[in-house]
């Protein structure tokens, strides 16, 4: 079964996203990201881009999701740079999956 791909941020972030065919998603703020976020788990995406910013507002969004199966929620940095917080869940992860940071 395939699963859906969508794209959750600032309006000029997600539109680059839809250009090569996911489902884009505008959000400007933590409350109205959350809600599509629950939408699009609702609707069986597996997987969801988040951008950094909105990302580093919705931090229990974030935690409840990492606890379910699907939507995988993968943050990215915006055209303004990477906050870190991306590569520190990254870090997070392969820490928790090996026992130990290989990275």
């Amino acid at each position: 079964m395939q699963s859906k791909i969508g794209v959750v941020g600032e309006k000029q972030v997600v539109q680059a996203f839809q250009m090569i065919g996911f489902d884009a998603f505008p959000a400007e703020d933590a409350q109205t990201a959350r809600s599509i976020i629950r939408h699009l788990a609702e609707e069986g995406y597996g997987i969801i881009y988040l951008t950094e910013t909105l990302a580093k507002e919705l931090e229990e969004t974030i935690a409840f999701y990492d606890t379910q199966v699907t939507p995988a929620i993968i943050l990215i940095p915006t055209h303004n740079g990477s906050l870190g917080i991306g590569k520190r869940r990254i870090h997070q992860n392969v820490e928790k999956a090996v026992g130990q940071n290989i990275l």
